[in-house]
């Protein structure tokens, strides 16, 4: 086979964010990328760069190893997985399970389930496990990972011991470099499996830990839920972000929610989730604006040899020197706890998803405001409600698909004279 030859284009990233049933969403808006833009920019067109986290990294994974099929067929594959979701296709929850829980807690019951490569959790999660195996087609995966198409797969997870981030790198431009400078994350460059993806996607008690080189990880979203730092690391260009939560102008004034709703522990574990999902992600874009106003400032005043003398230093103390940046970030037109409330009130109540995942459902919108259920919306895989989140992506990303086109076509052709940039991270 001949070596496949590298992007000599600006190098595209794609950022996929973790939030459970969040992710129908994300496959809304990718299902537009795949079917309307990628192939208005022509047969060629890919992401250099896929980092993903929790359902992020089953979508990454998805997206690695579809990308040498034509964009319909890969939005109906994904659209079809979540457009018929059930519950029972994630995971499974018996009585045991419920009447374990305190028990478990005054320490007088040990968790019973221990599989081979997990340990722990509340939930059967075998539905997922088949899910993420079968829905992914992991026999194309590293095939197009050697074409380039992408070049780099990021799945990042939570070391359980320690703490840190850890970003498992596939492909020829999974370069662990960039971290060696980091002490809280990590870089491992290894062949992805299903079980990697596993362990992104761990929620925490609620799902098994994964055992992987004899450390045991869970979900990627505890330090880092939109994982945009692999892709800056990786020296990506251009970054088309998709992420779960909606976000409200500064200026929005909210009333005051009454006591009755701050005690209850659905209201607040769905905000502690919100909380969550914010991470890093909006200080990493103001950071993304403010190190292009940096370098614009400083070419102006300095030079156009700015950048290189300022790099010089930088590379000492991080590994990699600043440049400039462009991104596209795609977020909810609605808030999605606002949306979960609403079709469990109109369908969820009046479905049969079985005695206990109903049981779990009401617990989670109990006591919450009737126009939000946060908790609720990482939880209801249901296709009454992913089928909302799906046609609210489409619509979400079709409203910004000029962006789109702008941000991942190609450069045009450089003055032969004019040096090529610097491939430098920001």
């Amino acid at each position: 086979m001949a070596e496949p030859v590298a992007h000599s284009g600006p190098r595209r990233a794609l950022v996929l964010s973790g939030g459970g049933a969040r992710g129908a969403y994300e496959a809304g808006v990718l299902a537009h990328v795949f079917e309307h833009v990628l192939p208005e920019l022509g047969p060629e067109a890919h992401f250099e760069v896929v980092s993903g986290t929790s359902v992020g990294a089953v979508h990454a994974a998805f997206t690695a190893a579809t990308s040498h099929l034509p964009g319909p067929e890969r939005a109906a594959r994904l659209i079809g997985t979540w457009d018929s979701m059930e519950i029972s296709q994630v995971f499974r929850l018996d009585a045991r399970d419920l009447l374990g829980i305190p028990l478990r807690a005054l320490g007088v019951a040990t968790q019973r389930r221990s599989t081979a490569g997990s340990v722990g959790g509340l939930i059967d999660v075998s539905p997922l496990e088949d899910l993420v195996r079968n829905r992914v087609p992991w026999s194309e995966l590293h095939r197009n990972l050697y074409e380039r198409r992408p070049a780099a797969l990021c799945v990042s997870c939570t070391e359980i011991r320690s703490g840190r981030v850890t970003v498992f790198l596939d492909g020829p431009l999974g370069n662990t470099t960039p971290w060696l400078h980091d002490p809280n994350s990590q870089a491992i460059s290894v062949p992805l499996t299903p079980q990697h993806v596993r362990a992104s996607a761990a929620i925490p008690f609620l799902f098994p830990a994964v055992k992987l080189d004899e450390r045991y990880y869970v979900d990627g979203g505890l330090r880092m839920n939109t994982p945009l730092s692999p892709a800056l690391r990786l020296r990506a260009e251009r970054i088309l972000v998709i992420a779960l939560k909606h976000a409200p102008g500064v200026d929005e004034d909210h009333p005051p929610y009454p006591e009755s709703v701050i005690t209850q522990p659905a209201f607040l574990l769905g905000k502690v989730l919100d909380a969550l999902t914010l991470d890093q992600l909006e200080y990493e874009l103001h950071r993304i604006g403010l190190v292009n106003a940096l370098l614009d400032r400083g070419t102006e005043v300095y030079g156009s040899d700015f950048a290189e003398r300022i790099n010089a230093t930088v590379r000492e103390k991080r590994g990699v020197g600043f440049r400039p940046v462009r991104d596209v970030t795609i977020r909810p037109s609605e808030d999605i706890g606002t949306l979960a409330a609403r079709c469990f009130r109109k369908s969820g109540k009046a479905r049969r998803l079985g005695l206990l995942p109903s049981l779990v459902a009401r617990a989670a919108s109990a006591g919450v405001p009737n126009d939000e259920a946060d908790l609720l919306s990482y939880i209801y895989f249901d296709r009454e409600f992913t089928r909302e989140l799906i046609e609210m992506g489409i619509e979400d990303a079709r409203a910004r698909h000029g962006d789109l086109l702008e941000l991942l076509c190609e450069q045009p052709p450089r003055d032969a004279d004019e040096p090529p940039p610097r491939d430098e991270a920001l």
